[in-house]
């Protein structure tokens, strides 16, 4: 059988679906790739399993011109008949791929996958959203096969306002357990290495810099704490650096507000942290904490549809208002001085974690491949 994994951008499918892949291959499956690769910064892994990629000039703007380049170029690989399965994810590159397949399901038995991962519109969501993104889902949900939620809002939208064949929920796209489970870095020598006390209270966020991961409600929450020990490191890039930086100065954290930039030592930045920050707005699923939970760093949330999945408040983590800096302290306060608690949120994590392992997850896919229409 014969797939090709669409998607806007070629860092989407690095970051995220190796392991699906590999797995296909491994199966008897023949996977290529279509997606926006002019920097040739897709993954050599990929042409070592043998696919083959195509460079589609897919644009993140929803509006710009290149989105019709990319329909053309796109129609021509598709019209070929070689493909049994598209399977497509990001937004743009979704929507251009099921209305490029749409006459092709019909004459040429095509099947059409898409994993949505974390719908624009959604329950709280601003009207605009609903407005302009629902439709679009609305009318390409009737040209799309098997359409996979990841998470349970999602799943439950999906089923009563779209027009998919079937519907599936899959926790995500799978995490490596054993890469964060088993990592052995020593806490302290990544305290020392990041400025930060042995002895501190060490809070850790993972994700991009920017308005929807929410960095400075944590930075405020710091501030109101009555404790001066307390470090924050954030781990990612994006153009809210500068005014997170200005924000800790203000409130007089910044010696102990530490901006990490990309790292891929995330397992270990989870290890010396003592709680994990996850303080999004809007959260597909957000595999970043559940990451931390494998590494046994306990959690404190926004509570979002995507946490919501996997987090239950006062079981094994807290979930708080996005724009509550009064329920941040208090969740980091609680669990810095209860270590019972932690002790608790951690065992009943790992626990939670099986379920989103990427072994798990790939099995998933494989059946929902499998699976008549």
């Amino acid at each position: 059988m014969n797939i090709l994994y669409v998607t806007t951008i070629s860092q989407t499918v690095n970051s995220f679906f190796k392991p699906h892949i590999e797995r296909l291959v491994k199966e008897g499956y023949h996977v290529d790739i279509a997606c926006n690769d002019k920097d040739m910064a897709l993954d050599p892994l990929f042409k070592n399993l043998g696919c083959f990629c195509y460079c589609i000039d897919f644009s993140r703007t929803p509006f710009s011109k290149e989105n019709i380049k990319a329909y053309g170029q796109l129609k021509k690989i598709v019209k070929q008949g070689k493909y049994d399965i598209v399977h497509c994810h990001t937004p743009n590159a979704s929507v251009i791929a099921r209305l490029v397949c749409k006459k092709y399901r019909k004459e040429n038995a095509l099947k059409v996958i898409y994993t949505a991962h974390g719908f624009h519109f959604y329950k709280g969501a601003p009207l605009k959203n609903w407005l302009l993104y629902y439709p679009v889902e609305k009318l390409c949900s009737h040209f799309t096969d098997k359409l996979i939620t990841i998470n349970r809002e999602d799943y439950e939208l999906a089923q009563k306002k779209l027009g998919a064949k079937k519907t599936y929920y899959v926790p995500g796209v799978g995490i490596d357990l054993p890469k964060f489970q088993n990592d052995c870095t020593d806490r302290n020598v990544t305290r020392e290495e990041l400025g930060v006390p042995k002895d501190a209270l060490f809070l850790l966020s993972v994700g991009e810099v920017n308005e929807n991961k929410n960095h400075q409600i944590v930075i405020r929450a710091l501030a109101k704490l009555s404790r001066s020990d307390v470090h924050y490191a954030i781990a990612g890039i994006g153009g809210h650096r500068e005014r997170l930086l200005a924000l800790a100065k203000k409130l007089g954290v910044d010696d102990r507000v530490h901006l990490l930039g990309f790292r891929t030592d995330i397992p270990a930045l989870n290890r010396a942290a003592d709680i994990f920050c996850f303080p999004s707005i809007r959260e597909g699923l957000g595999l970043a904490a559940v990451e931390a939970m494998a590494c046994k760093t306990p959690v404190v949330a926004a509570d979002n549809r995507g946490t919501r999945s996997f987090i239950t408040d006062g079981e094994n983590g807290f979930l708080c208002k996005h724009d509550d800096v009064d329920a941040f302290e208090e969740a980091i306060s609680t669990l810095s001085d209860d270590q019972e608690l932690r002790e608790a949120f951690v065992k009943r994590g790992l626990e939670t974690v099986r379920a989103y392992s990427v072994n798990s997850v790939t099995d998933m896919l494989l059946a929902i491949y499998e699976d008549p229409v």
